[in-house]
């Protein structure tokens, strides 16, 4: 028949397959290696009295990348709750203390209790623990089975909130 397109030969059928197969492989590969993931990301630590005193990672954090997820409220959230030295950000939050002087008030251990899991300091806080996924209600699918933020974010957030002294 004039025009008609040759029907697909074997090999363009079994070239779709395997690409369908490897595109399969990927995704099964990547979600197992996001669980992983997720169980790696739950380091142990110890809590003191009212701190944690030993960095999550081992290593302190950095303070610019703390600041930037301080003040993002995709990753963060922290502005929702909180305000701070952070003349550029509009509509912070005024439910939670400001961070102003966060790091004249608190030791990084203290600090790190406080954004690992604060119900442990105040059973009845509005705070969401940061580093935890056990006992929790009302977790948003994205977050099932993960942290909020990080061992190392968190040690960003403590390396940055460290340097609030008197603002």
């Amino acid at each position: 028949m004039t025009g008609s397109r040759p029907s697909p030969t074997k090999s363009s059928a079994d070239g779709c397959c395997a690409l369908v197969y490897a595109v399969a492989l990927a995704a099964v590969i990547a979600s197992f290696a996001d669980d992983a993931r997720t169980e790696e990301q739950l380091r142990p630590y110890t809590v003191v009295e009212d701190a944690i005193p030993q960095s999550l990672t081992g290593a302190k954090g950095d303070v610019e990348r703390g600041r930037n997820i301080v003040v993002n409220r995709q990753v963060g959230l922290c502005l929702l709750c909180h305000s701070g030295p952070f003349p550029e950000e509009k509509f912070q939050g005024t439910l939670a203390p400001d961070l102003k002087g966060t790091g004249a008030r608190w030791s990084e251990g203290q600090l790190r209790l406080r954004i690992v899991d604060a119900s442990r300091l105040n059973a009845d806080t509005i705070m969401p623990p940061y580093y935890r996924i056990e006992g929790l209600t009302r977790v948003a699918p994205a977050f099932q089975g993960k942290p909020v933020l990080t061992a190392e974010q968190i040690e960003d957030v403590v390396a940055y909130l460290a340097t609030l002294r008197n603002e």
